[in-house]
């Protein structure tokens, strides 16, 4: 994600542990003896050189009731990994500002004056630079050589074999696309576009098109799923919806712009590349583009899936419920049947989004079958570029610069590494956590998921929106809602039979673009096979261990917290507490506010959507997170004059809100079981302990994004740029206000704060 001009200073602000890679040398008793007496010299440098920017600073902020000598060392943490972490904050934090009237500038001034960000990416942030990280580790456990995997799993030979095949550019020039423009013509139909006038509209049938491309996990005009029954979570049912348009959002259709002239010439450029006969090009892009912006009106935005009534019919009434021309009960038929399955009267089909099904199905009686094939096969060769020459991804590019500010393309072995990590996640983990997971993170998160537990059921009992029956229900989801850490067990053991298992069918080759039509039919075949299939609560889904990331999963009552994110800055064994609450213990306690938020509050504790709250609660909680939607609404992103979407970004803004305050007052709950065992980082020793569990969150949040990347989150993003994650969160808490000494109503100090938890 990041080039490697940048390596080094990724490197220098996280402060991991040394990689493993960093070979022993063998030395003798007197050379270690040097070498021990010259890192004594070098922290001695290093504390003189912290000590001369305590002294040099003065105190403005501390509230800790007793004055600790900057210069007393057996207050100071000085392990390697606290240097590290000191370094870290010092190279961030504008002390120029007043954390008061600005925390995220306060946190983060100096990183983002210094920041790059890279050509490869829109944006540069704490979650890219930890992924670039996982990422090169991946790089190199993909790398080892398949002649010497006789003795490893199978699934984990085809994970390298499948990189292998990735990172062979000369191979992937060499094969062209053949295979595909064979598939398209004998599969698909042919791409009219390419054909002319000779392409015969006769042979065209929409139900059998859109059949085979969601055989290979192409939904465009609808999304098919099997998901668990949101009214039943111990069985899957079917779910049917929008599916997506080529421009992320559905406002990028109502003007001519830059980006939407950029759309159309992209789509002309991979035309040209692949044929000389360019007489009624421009008609059939026009053509394409027009439909395309026609449907997308009735595409529904983030914002407006909130708190939709969803609609629920079995099988055998999906005809009547959709009432259109187009048949619905024939394609889920056909679909499910590659998955060996036969669809019966009794199964559940939720439609998440009927109006739009029913629009989209209207107009395409008023299309041409010209323009929907041209259409359709144009949305599955967006999906096969990666897999094509070269020359078609730098056509990709030129048209990513326009959409999202990127001027260049990641390296090819991490885009290798990001696609058998999607398909191969649970292989390819396996490989990291035997090297790079360190087991003490299980243990230590468990313990700060039941402080925060704890706090998190006194609130509820606490509040004062809630009844006496929705607070008990209520403590008994937050309760029995369980937790998965790092990754799924048994992952790590040597008995591989269920793991490979997973993997059973995945066999590749040399060739590329064969290997990725043979996994994406796999991904897609077993999207439908599992319909039938009973239900594991304990199989991961969604997230890889290897994403840098954490999740809550409403129909089951879990949280998610990945390997991966199990690391520095947002956890580290060695860590004082006050950083590892700040960061790991925040999104411990978002996950579980998600549970109570707009959507998790309609789960019961059984991940059952059904009402398990009066009337009167709900009703006044949709009175509290009004006041949530209000203040997000009054941000603006001065970088593009911007508003931020307080409906959109609701109750990721509810989680941010309500999981700080909850790792907050955990911490202070541990530190009053544990007094005195956290000690402070060396030139950071004027800050409190509390002050310092706000800079670490703080810090994380820490981003820098180009303009158009920062128009497209604000579009479709659900959650609210990291500035205001960080200034909307801590202006609602009165924790921060006594900690720093704020004057309520004084920079990003609310007066009326926002409490939903």
């Amino acid at each position: 994600m990041i080039n490697t001009s940048t390596e080094s200073i990724i490197r220098t602000t996280s402060f991991n542990q040394p990689s493993s890679k960093q070979k022993r040398l063998p030395v003798l008793l007197s050379i270690l003896f040097g070498i021990i007496a010259g890192l004594f010299l070098i922290v001695v440098i290093i504390l003189a050189i912290l000590f001369g920017h305590e002294k040099n600073k003065t105190i403005r902020y501390s509230t800790t009731p007793v004055e600790i000598p900057v210069n007393d060392t057996n207050n100071l943490c000085l392990s390697p990994y606290c240097i590290k972490a000191a370094n870290y904050f010092l190279e961030s934090i504008d002390e120029s500002v007043d954390p008061c009237e600005n925390f995220y500038q306060f946190s983060c001034g100096n990183w983002i004056k210094n920041a790059k960000i890279p050509e490869d990416a829109n944006s540069h942030n704490t979650f890219e630079i930890m992924q670039l990280e996982i990422n090169n580790d991946i790089i190199d456990l993909l790398s080892s050589p398949i002649s010497n995997e006789t003795i490893k799993p199978n699934a984990i030979v085809n994970a390298r074999r499948l990189f292998s095949s990735c990172i062979n550019e000369e191979a992937i020039e060499e094969e062209g696309i053949d295979v595909i423009l064979s598939f398209i013509n004998t599969e698909l139909g042919g791409w009219p576009i390419l054909q002319g006038s000779t392409w015969d509209s006769s042979t065209f049938d929409l139900t059998n098109l859109l059949t085979k491309l969601g055989q290979y996990s192409v939904f465009t005009l609808y999304y098919v799923g099997t998901y668990p029954d949101e009214k039943n979570s111990s069985s899957y049912c079917i779910y049917m919806g929008q599916g997506s348009l080529g421009l992320s959002a559905r406002s990028y259709y109502i003007n001519e712009t830059e980006i939407t002239q950029a759309y159309r010439q992209y789509m002309k450029n991979i035309a040209l590349a692949l044929t000389n006969d360019t007489s009624i090009i421009d008609n059939d892009i026009n053509d394409i583009f027009e439909f395309e912006k026609t449907i997308s009106q009735y595409f529904w935005t983030p914002a407006e899936q909130y708190d939709q009534i969803q609609d629920r019919t079995n099988f055998s009434n999906l005809s009547s419920t959709m009432n259109t021309t187009f048949n619905f009960t024939d394609y889920l038929q056909r679909i499910y049947r590659f998955g060996n399955v036969s669809l019966i009267d009794t199964d559940i089909v939720t439609l998440t989004e009927l109006a739009m099904l029913r629009n989209v199905s209207m107009i395409i009686d008023q299309q041409s079958s010209r323009t929907i094939q041209n259409y359709l096969i144009w949305r599955f060769m967006i999906n096969m570029i990666e897999s094509m020459p070269k020359k078609f991804r730098n056509i990709k590019q030129e048209f990513k610069k326009i959409y999202d500010g990127i001027t260049s393309q990641k390296p090819r072995s991490i885009k290798c590494a990001t696609f058998v990590t999607r398909n191969m996640g649970l292989a390819v983990s396996k490989l990291y956590i035997g090297k790079h997971f360190d087991k003490t993170a299980h243990k230590e998160s468990t313990e700060m998921i039941q402080y925060i537990r704890n706090i998190f059921t006194d609130m509820i009992n606490q509040s004062v929106w809630m009844d006496s029956i929705s607070k008990n229900v209520a403590m008994e989801k937050i309760r029995v809602m369980s937790q998965r850490i790092g990754y799924p067990d048994g992952l790590d053991s040597d008995n591989i039979t269920d793991f490979e298992k997973i993997y059973e069918e995945y066999n590749f080759n040399s060739s590329y673009i064969q290997n990725v039509f043979t996994i994406i039919r796999l991904a897609a075949k077993h999207k439908f096979q599992i319909l039938r299939e009973p239900i594991n609560r304990k199989a991961w889904t969604h997230l890889n261990p290897t994403d840098v990331n954490a999740n809550y999963r409403p129909w089951f009552n879990d949280i998610t917290l990945t390997a991966a994110i199990l690391r520095s800055p947002f956890f580290n064994k060695d860590a004082p507490k006050y950083l590892n609450y700040g960061g790991i213990g925040m999104v411990i306690g978002h996950e579980f506010t998600h549970g109570f938020d707009s959507i998790g509050r309609q789960f019961d504790k059984d991940g059952n959507r059904i009402p398990w709250w009066t009337n009167e609660t709900i009703n006044a909680f949709n009175e509290q997170k009004k006041c949530v939607i209000e203040q997000y609404n009054n941000y603006t992103v001065a970088q593009i004059d911007m508003k931020i979407n307080g409906e959109q970004t609701q109750d990721e803004n509810i989680a941010d809100n309500g999981g700080l305050k909850e790792a907050f007052l955990a911490y202070e709950k541990w530190a009053q079981t544990n007094p005195n065992v956290d000690k402070k980082l060396p030139g950071l020793a004027k800050y409190s302990a509390e002050q310092m569990f706000f800079l670490n969150f703080g810090k994380i949040w820490c981003s820098k994004s180009k303009d158009q990347s920062e128009k497209n989150d604000l579009l479709i993003n659900v959650h609210s740029p990291g500035e205001f994650r960080v200034i909307g969160s801590i202006s609602n808490l009165v924790e921060f206000d006594r900690v720093f000494g704020c004057k309520p109503g004084q920079g990003n100090s609310r007066i009326n704060k926002c409490l939903v938890w």
